[in-house]
């Protein structure tokens, strides 16, 4: 039983001695089903802290939630509080009315939390913020540092340097990558896990101030890069599917896996002596800056329709505490936008500084708010490039096109 576990058992205790007669129930939903017994020791937390307040907990299965928390909210029939995604999903709800506005005024915290977190949970239409981010991602790429080190290998720093080290994990056996392109998102996890380095701050700069488009050929040779590691993918990858992907890692069959911050407890999940280092993408130079690309998973919001705003709002106060944040992050091994968060987890400390120079997770953070996505248009497009169906520049013409039916800047170049 770890030390978090025996005190939220004793504050259990405590607060059910404390309990009053009547308290207040407000419910709260999300999509974390494995993450259960660790919310629900979350809320034994803040139900210690505020007896007067019951919280029940209901979590739903990520794939069909989204449908789920809307048909509830628009029949008036939604809960208190709830898990809302980030981005474009998280204006669906938002531009509905139906989320509660939070200031720094009803959440102080909110005032310190990092600007790209907010702008994650914000309505582009009012500015407003409308939900507590609760966790970042770090698209990047993970090695097995016991292979590296029975080999005699140096984690890689440059494209040279990495397809050096897939021959040598070749030759010795390994499969040098564990992916595959089977699930579509995972080829845009490849694209910027892989390309971000190579692309720069200057080319994600340039895109957004309208000064070039994904013809760019920092863009280009990206993907031109990323095709040519594909000959170190597993035999028939095309056809490859996460599970499989995630148990060739994680088996220890594969030396490298393109991944994202989550895959670490994933990783661990599957096998818990695994050795995990983790790494920014290549570079094409030994003196470019390495870079992940970073994107804020989802947030903590209020119904605005809720009979018990007060509760909720004491709730969402609890959520963006440095005393939640702290064991969000030693619980669920996840990287929390709350100030003063440290990271027991050695590999998360390093996520988290790999995450000092990033770059948006580009797709996500700025295309998914029309149609069609940018995440649809890299996801499909690398898919055929890495079976060879398209060239690194076709897709760099698709993403652009595509995208220019709703971005103007694109129109205009």
């Amino acid at each position: 039983m770890t030390p978090f576990a025996k005190t939220m058992i004793a504050a259990t205790t405590l607060a059910g001695l404390a309990a009053p007669a009547f308290a207040e129930d407000i419910s709260f939903w999300g999509w974390r089903t494995e993450d259960v017994p660790q919310y629900e020791a979350f809320i034994d937390m803040f139900e210690a802290e505020n007896p007067e307040i019951n919280v029940n907990l209901r979590m739903v299965e990520a794939v069909s939630y989204g449908t789920i928390l809307k048909t509830a909210l628009a029949g008036e029939s939604g809960p208190d509080a709830m898990m809302v995604r980030a981005y474009g999903s998280f204006e669906d709800l938002a531009s509905g009315g139906y989320l509660m506005p939070l200031t720094d005024e009803n959440v102080p915290a909110l005032k310190d939390f990092p600007a790209d977190a907010l702008q994650a949970e914000t309505l582009r239409a009012d500015g407003t913020v409308y939900a507590v981010p609760f966790a970042s991602q770090t698209m990047m790429v993970l090695y097995n540092k016991d292979i590296f080190e029975q080999l005699g290998l140096d984690a890689p720093k440059t494209w040279d340097d990495m397809k050096a080290d897939a021959e040598a994990l070749k030759d010795a056996g390994f499969y040098p990558f564990a992916n595959g392109t089977a699930a579509a998102w995972q080829n845009e996890v490849l694209t910027f896990g892989l390309g971000a380095s190579t692309m720069g701050k200057g080319f994600y700069q340039d895109v957004m101030s309208g000064k070039t488009d994904f013809t760019d050929p920092r863009f280009i040779d990206a993907l031109t890069r990323i095709q040519d590691m594909g000959q170190y993918f597993p035999d028939g990858f095309i056809g490859l599917d996460y599970p499989s992907s995630q148990q060739l890692f994680a088996s220890g069959m594969a030396g490298i896996f393109v991944g994202g911050s989550y895959e670490i407890a994933a990783m661990k999940g599957m096998n818990p002596d695994i050795n995990i280092g983790v790494l920014p993408a290549p570079t094409v130079n030994e003196d470019d800056e390495g870079l992940v690309a970073v994107f804020y998973d989802g947030g903590y919001a209020g119904n605005a329709a809720s009979e018990h705003k007060e509760a909720v709002t004491k709730f969402l106060n609890f959520l963006a505490s440095q005393e939640f944040g702290q064991v969000f992050a030693n619980e669920l091994s996840n990287i929390s936008p709350i100030p003063g968060v440290t990271f027991d987890n050695p590999e998360l400390q390093a996520v988290s500084d790999l995450n000092k120079t990033s770059i948006p997770y580009m797709m996500l953070v700025h295309f998914r708010f029309d149609q069609p996505s940018g995440s649809t248009l890299v996801q499909e497009n690398i898919q055929k490039m890495m079976a060879g169906d398209e060239t690194p520049e076709g897709v760099g013409k698709a993403i652009t096109e595509g995208l220019s039916s709703y971005y103007e800047p694109f129109q205009k170049n």
